[in-house]
């Protein structure tokens, strides 16, 4: 059977569909590297003293706020956790993206078994960032992240016990999960998780992997400014 042919208008729709759904979204064409849009303020770190691998760091509240991502910049969000602390950074994560018109990706893992394979497709998009939310996560990044060195990661709400030098964090003292072999911390709450914080630690964790300050812990007890 012969199919009918497309009238004029609406070949040029379909070739505009097309057109509109590449622009933009192959990941796998190159694109500017990404850089910070502002600087960070005074009493982000210590410039006298740069903190060392694997430190946790201080920064005033606000410090990071002017911070943001040049055009174009790629990111993976990639959770596991139906829990509420993870759905509040998950919201967070894309209402971070939205307002900063980040290109944002998201691997969502509901198996537990699929947690390394899940960590893999993520860095396999090739994004300029892979942000973790939850707790389910930290065991396979923790396996992952050492063999991918050129690959910048953000914990939020949750450390690695030895993060390599592409693993930044952001914690507060109500979080700061750190695999299953250590357990859960003493002081960890499920209601310090609030929409304000974990907004205010998507913001800071994302502005000191732009400004280069990377490999460390970010510790936003006190965030409000």
């Amino acid at each position: 059977m012969r199919r009918p042919l497309l009238t004029a208008a609406a070949l040029a729709s379909v070739v505009a569909l097309a057109a509109g759904c590449g622009d933009g979204d192959d990941w796998s064409q190159p694109h500017p590297r990404p850089s910070a849009v502002g600087a960070l303020g005074p009493g982000f770190v210590d410039p006298s003293a740069s903190p060392a691998p694997e430190a946790t760091v201080t920064p005033r509240p606000g410090s990071w706020s002017e911070v943001r991502p040049s055009e174009g910049y790629r990111v993976v969000l990639l959770t596991a956790g139906t829990d509420r602390p993870t759905k509040a950074l998950v919201t967070a994560v894309r209402e971070w993206a939205d307002r900063e018109r980040v290109d944002l990706r998201t691997e969502t893992v509901t198996d537990a078994s699929d947690m390394v394979h899940a960590a893999d497709r993520a860095i396999g998009m090739r994004p300029d960032l892979v942000v973790s939310a939850g707790n389910e996560l930290i065991d396979a990044l923790a396996t992952v992240t050492p063999n991918h060195l050129s690959q910048q990661f953000l914990v939020v709400g949750a450390e690695l016990a030895e993060p390599t030098h592409n693993v930044t964090s952001v914690d507060w003292s109500g979080a700061s999960f750190r695999g299953e072999g250590l357990g859960m911390s003493s002081t960890y709450d499920p209601a310090s998780f609030t929409a304000a914080r974990c907004a205010a630690a998507v913001r800071a964790g994302t502005a000191a992997v732009l400004s280069g300050w990377t490999g460390v812990v970010v510790w936003v007890d006190d965030f409000r400014t």
